[in-house]
């Protein structure tokens, strides 16, 4: 009977499994193993009041059993008792500690009552006891994703290697790689999940997603309409969803009026879906409605606040600083100080193009990539995790330089190396170009193990920078959270560019200041100075960006869309159209609008 009611369970026949235990438990009252089986099949029939006090009895029963504990508690999660749930589940974790299985669930219980820190710690010592679950390992990174935690990159490494994905965990590696700017990965891997199982909702929309993130705007709309003609009826999630993804096509398609009534059809998901008001300012801008815009962006930022305060709380810390890397300067004196070691020249350095972010970076980085002498690879935390690393050996970044030698330099480029090496097919015959616009805080450890690099620091009128920057939904947390307002904003801006200026003093090194309105308004001729700084004989294949990153389809930027675009006038003086609104910022701003001579007359 026993190997029956098993079998039953085990092929999705719940029904005679429940017909076939209480027969069994008519004979054998009290049982606690037909108990179980009776709970199990009622529970995957989903009559989970009937199922809770089953396991219930069972836990008071065998008040020391994990196993039963824990069963109850997921019972109770799924009829979404969360408190009591929690209780079961550190009574279960109490009683076995090591419980893979139950550390997993309490987990995802506290992913999902937002505890994102606690569910982090949870899931990630579910991973260190058990390395070989890939459950437990994407649960972690999902949690590490939440948590803006890079160990999200460690966990996902060996994707390649993981065979036999079931279903829900290759839909959550994809939406992963997504997050972390790999939409040609979550591409492959929602096509091939699509193939066995054509009927998964959820895959084809984020698959729809996905496309119109690499920029194949025909495949997103074909698999939106594909969607709408097989489903009569959305539940609001998805209806939600569909009409926010017509919104951005219409927006990437000059349609904005469309684009704000789908929007406003829709409106927010639920009270932390922030990311419904980033699209509807950018509608709005397009639309040229900037009151409303502005509007969109508070409340868009309001509301990731509110998240970022429960995933990243050291962020908002009292006296937090803005940005760490941006902490202690090395005076000239100190620098002098530094042992003199061997480094590459500037031919094997990699360019670095550096600059606050929506300064022009990408535009700069999808120029150089169109030569062929260059190749870039979007932006990369490389420096944070190779100061993380050094951290961990007790060597702080930058105070520290000074006790680095031959060997732990050598060493820092080959970690370097091996970071690129792992995101892009390196070609050898290319000169590196790493562009991450933050980089401009880390130009010490930049300057310790690539002293003769050539660096191209992206400049842009600081009003339309701080526009622009308000009005993306940044990942990371440093510039999420200096979003809080455009005051606050420009108190980041001040900073990272005190500490730039600070750092180019001290280090003097090889550095060509590229201008956003120049670059804009006479590209030939900048292009060919960017040229004679870098070393190139034919600039030419820098003015033929916009086909090169067609061809890329996916960029992994803020500007994604724009870059594919021919160079244009149209992100100049944005700014103007929110002069009442960056009115606070400005005085904050004064000090480097006078430095780069800039004015807002």
């Amino acid at each position: 009977m026993i190997n029956d009611i098993l079998s039953a369970l085990q092929t999705g026949r719940p029904e005679l499994a429940e017909r076939l235990s209480r027969d069994a438990l008519a004979a054998r009252p009290g049982d606690s193993d037909l108990t179980l089986f009776l709970a199990i099949s009622l529970q995957q029939q989903a009559r989970l009041a009937e199922a809770v006090p089953l396991y219930a009895a069972l836990a008071e029963s065998h008040p020391d059993s994990g196993l039963h504990w824990g069963n109850y508690a997921t019972a109770l999660r799924s009829a979404g008792r969360e408190q009591e749930a929690e209780a079961a589940y550190r009574r279960a974790l109490q009683l076995d500690p090591d419980n893979v299985e139950q550390l997993l669930n309490f987990g995802l219980l506290q992913l999902h009552r937002r505890e994102f820190v606690a569910a982090r710690d949870t899931l990630l010592r579910a991973h260190a006891l058990d390395p070989a679950s890939l459950s437990a390992r994407i649960h972690a990174a999902r949690a590490c994703a939440v948590c803006r935690d890079s160990r999200i990159e460690d966990l996902l490494r060996p994707w390649r290697e993981w065979k036999d994905l079931d279903n829900d965990l290759q839909f959550e590696l994809a939406d992963l790689h997504l997050v972390l700017g790999e939409a040609n990965i979550a591409r492959v891997l929602l096509e091939e999940l699509l193939e066995r199982n054509p009927g998964h909702l959820p895959t084809r929309m984020l698959l729809a997603a996905v496309y119109e993130r690499i920029n194949d705007l025909d495949a997103s709309d074909a698999m939106l309409a594909t969607i709408e003609s097989e489903y009569a009826q959305l539940d609001g999630d998805m209806q939600l969803e569909t009409l926010r993804l017509r919104a951005k096509l219409c927006l990437r398609r000059g349609l904005p009026d469309e684009a704000r009534s789908l929007l406003e059809r829709a409106g927010p998901r639920a009270d932390d879906d922030y990311g419904h008001f980033f699209v509807l300012a950018e509608v709005c801008d397009k639309q040229r409605d900037y009151p409303a815009a502005i509007a969109a962006l508070q409340e868009a930022h309001a509301r990731q606040l509110e998240e970022l305060r429960v995933a990243v709380p050291q962020r908002f810390a009292p006296g937090a600083p803005i940005f760490p890397a941006a902490e202690g300067h090395i005076s000239v004196e100190e620098y002098r100080r530094w042992p003199v070691l061997q480094a590459p020249d500037a031919s094997h350095s990699p360019v670095f193009i550096v600059g606050f972010p929506r300064s022009g970076t990408t535009l700069l980085e999808q120029m150089l990539d169109a030569h062929p002498a260059l190749q870039s690879m979007d932006e990369r935390p490389f420096f944070t995790i190779l100061a993380d690393q050094l951290s961990d050996y007790g060597i702080r970044v930058p105070r520290d330089l000074d006790k680095l030698d031959q060997h732990i330099c050598d060493e820092l480029r080959k970690g370097y190396v091996s970071l690129v090496c792992a995101k892009i097919q390196r070609r050898w015959d290319a000169r590196l170009v790493d562009k991450n616009p933050l980089n401009m805080l880390w130009l010490p450890l930049i300057h310790r193990m690539f002293p003769n690099a050539k660096i191209i620091l992206a400049l842009r009128h600081p009003c339309d920078v701080l526009i622009s920057n308000y009005m993306q939904n940044f990942r990371a947390a440093p510039l999420a959270a200096a979003c809080a307002s455009l005051e606050k904003l420009a108190e980041a801006y001040v900073t990272a560019m005190r500490c730039w200026l600070h750092d180019v003093e001290v280090f003097q090194p090889d550095v060509f200041v590229s201008r956003y309105e120049d670059l804009v308004a006479d590209p030939e001729t900048r292009t060919r100075r960017i040229a004679d700084f870098l070393g190139l004989e034919d600039a030419t294949p820098l003015l033929r960006f916009d086909q090169r990153a067609r061809d890329k389809g996916f960029i992994a930027t803020p500007s994604y869309a724009q870059v594919t675009q021919p160079v244009n006038r149209k992100g100049l003086d944005r700014w103007r159209r929110y002069r009442q609104a960056l009115a606070p910022a400005l005085p904050v701003l004064e000090p480097m609008l006078r430095h780069w001579g800039y004015s807002v007359d």
